[in-house]
């Protein structure tokens, strides 16, 4: 089992910044994805960055490539995402999630999400 909380959002201006992080804590040692996801009213979740160690991959939506940027801190089982030049259509809550490989399978973990709101 692994508990995840995120902190770091808030109301930030159009082209502002913002760092997310996400503490882990529990079986931290399997973890083998770390990702970032969010939810914008009435859409679904998506996809916004991912990092997956055991082949150093990282993957990121279109819509947030050269701005954000995904980051882990392994002894401080830490996942930070970096936010610059942010826009009104960043807007959403922001979900933590890691996986964790257990007898071949990846379990998913998520975290309670933190709201970003960027005015314009």
């Amino acid at each position: 089992q692994v508990q995840l909380v995120e902190s770091g959002g808030g109301l930030v201006q159009y082209g502002g910044s913002l760092r997310l992080s996400c503490a882990a804590s529990g079986s931290t040692a399997s973890i083998t994805v770390m990702a970032w996801y969010r939810q914008a009213p009435g859409k679904e979740r998506e996809l916004v960055a991912r990092y997956t160690k055991t082949i150093g991959a990282t993957t990121y939506a279109d819509s947030v490539k050269g701005r954000f940027t995904i980051s882990g801190d392994s002894p401080k089982n830490m996942v930070y995402l970096q936010m610059d030049n942010l826009k009104p259509e960043d807007t959403a809550v922001y979900y933590c999630e890691v996986e964790t490989l257990v007898n071949s399978r990846l379990w998913p973990y998520w975290g309670q999400g933190t709201q970003v709101t960027v005015s314009s």
